[in-house]
């Protein structure tokens, strides 16, 4: 149970997110423009996760690694799900981007 929990979230493996951002991973903070305002990840894009939908074409590159994150890791695993459906290939969930950046 709490596996398939980890694998819903895009929290299953452990992944090594320093090498991706050494590789060029794009960090994506799916929080609120005031949200990101309030702090975040320097060089991070911003694009809140209820408007990814419209906004994909800023991810113009779908085999680029993309790093998602927010406060708490919930609307980064729907921001991962929704790039993984529109075929976006190596996308990870960072979680919560304070816990990233230390990760980073």
């Amino acid at each position: 149970m709490l596996e398939s929990l980890k694998r819903m979230l895009g929290l299953g493996a452990k992944v090594d997110f320093k090498e991706l951002v050494r590789q060029g991973a794009v960090i994506l903070d799916v929080r609120s423009k005031s949200e990101f305002a309030g702090g975040h990840i320097n060089g991070a894009m911003n694009i809140s996760v209820d408007t990814l939908g419209s906004n994909l074409n800023k991810l113009r590159n779908k085999d680029k690694p993309i790093i998602t994150c927010c406060a708490s890791g919930m609307r980064s695993a729907s921001a991962r799900r929704i790039l993984k459906a529109n075929g976006y290939t190596q996308v990870y969930n960072g979680g919560d981007w304070p816990n990233l950046k230390r990760r980073i």
